[in-house]
Parts: C-alpha cells; sequence; structure tokens
C-alpha cells in the first residue's frame, strides 16, 4: 500500500492500537488520535483510569519508539479487510501550546471532546513509516 493512501485510511479510522515498550514488554492499549500530515497525537482524557500516572507516558520516555495500528474487519466480506500500521518516534508533552493544539485537533474528530477537552499529557508522534495491506490490493 502506498504511503498516501495508508495515511488516508489510517486518519478515516476512529480507535488505533498503540504500542510501546515496557520494562515487562510490549504494551498495547486502544486510543482516540489525530492525524495531522505526518504527525498523530493522542492525550490523556477524562475516561475513568486508575492514575494519570499511565504506563504507556513512562515507555515513553524510557523508548520513544512506537507503533500504531489501524483496521478494517468485514465478517461478510474478507476482500474488504485492510490494516494500517504507523511506525514512529513518540513525545510526552505535559505543558505548552502542544497540548491545546492536541486538544484542538481531537475535538474536530472527537465531539465528547468539544464538550470536555482533554487536558493532557499529549502524545505527539512523529510517523516515520506507514505500512499497510489490503486484501484488495489498494
Amino acid at each position: 500500500m502506498e504511503t498516501p493512501e495508508a495515511r488516508r485510511r489510517f486518519a478515516g479510522a476512529r480507535v488505533a492500537r498503540l504500542a510501546t515498550r515496557g520494562v515487562a514488554g510490549p504494551r498495547i492499549v486502544p486510543i482516540t488520535f489525530a492525524v495531522v500530515g505526518d504527525r498523530i497525537v493522542t492525550a490523556v482524557d477524562h475516561k475513568p483510569k486508575t492514575t494519570r500516572a499511565l504506563a504507556r507516558l513512562d515507555d515513553i520516555r524510557s523508548d520513544p519508539r512506537v507503533a500504531l495500528l489501524v483496521d478494517h474487519w468485514d465478517d461478510d466480506d474478507w476482500s474488504r479487510l485492510w490494516w494500517v500500521r504507523a511506525d514512529g518516534v513518540a513525545t510526552v508533552v505535559e505543558k505548552g501550546p502542544g497540548i491545546r493544539r492536541a486538544a484542538d485537533q481531537l475535538a474536530a474528530r472527537y465531539r465528547q471532546y468539544r464538550e470536555r477537552p482533554p487536558a493532557g499529557p499529549v502524545v505527539d508522534i512523529t510517523v516515520t513509516r506507514w505500512t499497510g495491506w489490503a486484501a484488495n490490493g489498494a
């Protein structure tokens, strides 16, 4: 799959899975996100969590290499299956204009963030590689 098509499909997905490298091994969590060119942003939001000091943030501080995956599944028509992976380098942003910018980008995609913007921290990912596969070859 060519990069523009991979980026387009990724940007159209509603949820991604973020993979980080934890001390005990890989950690994978579902996230909301926004794509801005070759950047992906996500933020710690108001959804219930045990703590705001999330392990994924510590993982990124320790090793900023991450991978994100989105996919489309169709039980009835496997010719419509596809997935896209974005590999990149992440930064945890805890203060400054990056928090507001990410909140605005996320609010443009998710109505829940229009009502209650995420306060952060923000994970800002620079994508270094887009890869993907589609059953129909596109």
